[in-house]
């Protein structure tokens, strides 16, 4: 099952559901229309529940999670890395939590989304950086049985925004600076 996938369903997913009617664009499997926090579904329905750039846009992400866990027997996440969340335009307001896997602990620990500097990319932009840096960018992490996450406050300091454009007038000036030499 692929769970809140737009438009871009994994190939192998039997059954599709979102908050939007793709019934039309999904009509050779079987689409599940989402209209209530608690997912329409039998517990342990699915072998295996994808949720690829969902979590980071759900209000309740500790009950959606839950109800991962709940409908299904194992699982896929992806989310963007905190870099990737505050590259692009589009994720400044859309997304709401910041998750990021603790080695240590073995869970996902969620913190409320900070933005760290202006964004300066599209998402089609960022798809295309996937192709050399998607390890920097993206988050994939595999779960079996029930999802191990923890809600913690974030440990970073109130964040001083970037210029990028600051940044980039450094970097011309040194630019310029080695030319003259």
């Amino acid at each position: 099952m692929d769970i809140g996938c737009g438009y871009g369903a994994n190939k192998y997913a039997t059954t599709i559901s979102d908050i939007l009617d793709l019934s039309n664009h999904y009509k050779d499997r079987s689409f599940v229309k989402i209209t209530e926090k608690k997912l329409p579904f039998k517990d342990k329905e699915f072998d295996f529940v994808i949720a690829s750039h969902v979590a980071e846009h759900v209000e309740d992400v500790s009950y959606f999670l839950n109800e991962l866990s709940r409908i299904g027997k194992k699982g896929y996440i992806e989310v963007p890395t905190r870099l990737e969340d505050n590259l692009v335009f589009e994720n400044k307001k859309a997304h709401i939590w910041h998750l990021v896997f603790d080695d240590v602990n073995s869970q996902i620990n969620i913190s409320k989304k900070q933005q760290y500097f202006e964004p300066v990319l599209t998402v089609g932009t960022i798809k295309k950086l996937n192709e050399y840096f998607r390890e920097s960018l993206v988050i994939e992490l595999s779960w079996e049985d029930s999802i191990k996450f923890k809600m913690v406050e974030d440990n970073l300091k109130t964040p001083v925004k970037i210029s990028i454009l600051n940044l980039l007038k450094k970097y011309f000036s040194k630019k310029i600076r080695l030319l003259i030499k």
